[in-house]
């Protein structure tokens, strides 16, 4: 189990990594922030809560108290994300799947944690 936490860790680590850099200016996150009726301001500091995340769980690889910090902190973000896609822009459910998948991962890593 606990080797399976660490996998997890590291994929939703490098993910979120990734898409909270990708928050900061990629035009296509300010196309979709737009698209959420979000602010710019919104967009950022998701991209900073999701970096912030990243480093708390891939610090937990080695201190664990921190891979459910971090966890929890992702499950929170992928639920509200979801949460966008499905109830504000009313999007259908293939399009909140990535959100709905990592926030299925964070879960897991919070239970084996």
């Amino acid at each position: 189990m606990h080797i399976l936490s660490i996998v997890l860790q590291i994929i939703l680590g490098i993910g979120f990594l990734l898409f909270g850099f990708m928050k900061f200016g990629s035009k296509q996150m300010v196309d979709e922030f737009k698209r959420y009726r979000l602010s710019s301001g919104m967009r950022v500091f998701t991209g900073l809560v999701e970096v912030l995340s990243a480093a708390i769980i891939i610090i937990g690889i080695w201190v664990s108290p921190y891979a459910l910090i971090g966890a929890i902190l992702m499950a929170i973000t992928m639920f509200v994300a979801a949460l966008v896609h499905l109830v504000r822009v009313k999007d259908p459910v293939a399009k909140a799947m990535m959100p709905i998948i990592l926030f299925i991962l964070a879960v897991i890593v919070i239970i084996l944690n």
